[in-house]
């Protein structure tokens, strides 16, 4: 699968589940994580998506990590459920369970 098929898969589960997203393309600064949002109670959340055996470089694991700090959520997915591990606390489905 490829990361734009990666992302359009996690961007429609987000939507699905109440998320506001932004699809990063083109960013004031390198490094900035490829989506991000805000959950439905309003906690902001930033994802980097990689597949394969492509790894975060450095910039983008500071970013994550300066997010993280400041009490926002950031992580590196390389598929669907591990941004489900990360957010479904947050989604609206859950919540509503």
């Amino acid at each position: 699968m490829s990361e734009q098929k990666l992302q359009k898969k996690i961007l429609d589960w987000l939507k699905k589940n109440g998320f506001y997203t932004i699809k990063i393309v083109v960013a004031n600064r390198k490094g900035i994580p490829d989506i991000v949002g805000c959950t439905p109670c309003g906690k902001f959340f930033a994802i980097e998506v990689k597949v394969g055996s492509n790894k975060a470089s450095r910039l983008q694991e500071y970013n994550v990590k300066e997010i993280n700090k400041r009490y926002g959520i950031a992580f590196v997915a390389y598929n669907l459920e591990t941004v489900k591990e990360h957010l479904n606390e947050y989604s609206t489905e859950h919540a509503s369970n």
